[in-house]
């Protein structure tokens, strides 16, 4: 009996989507109608490509550079991955010597190689369970 064809290899996108540089290249990650849901960091839904292309837009004005270290990593099943992120960045205009760093947990959702659905949380921990009870319910 033949094996299935593996999917694609949704930590690794996560990771690409992560390192993603400017707005054209983290959009590539998005297909259909994406949500980008930043209800948990008391942001807006972004539901949409537009929405989300604006967000994204805006976010990377915010800043003169950004750098996301996924530090734990994880596919939890039925296209939901888990990464724990330490972010740091220089708000737009600020000396080079300003920084700011930050410690989040991250859900995305991907269907068919696109991410469907991407949720920060300001607490791994939380984001980390909400993965698991996601992966069971999509299961």
């Amino acid at each position: 009996m033949a094996e299935e064809p593996a999917g694609p290899d949704l930590v690794a996108l996560t990771r690409e989507l992560a390192e993603a540089q400017g707005v054209d290249a983290t959009m590539r990650f998005f297909g259909g109608e994406p949500v980008y849901d930043m209800s948990m960091m008391g942001l807006s839904v972004f539901e949409g490509t537009t929405a989300v292309r604006s967000f994204v837009a805006d976010w990377y004005r915010s800043y003169g550079q950004a750098d996301d270290d996924l530090y734990e990593i994880v596919d939890v099943g039925n296209g939901v991955v888990f990464a724990a992120v330490r972010e740091t960045a220089r708000p737009a205009g600020s000396p080079a010597h300003a920084e700011v760093h930050a410690d989040y947990g991250l859900v995305v959702v991907w269907k068919d190689g696109k991410a469907t659905r991407v949720t920060p949380y300001p607490d791994v921990d939380e984001a980390r369970a909400a993965a698991d009870r996601l992966a069971q319910e999509r299961g």
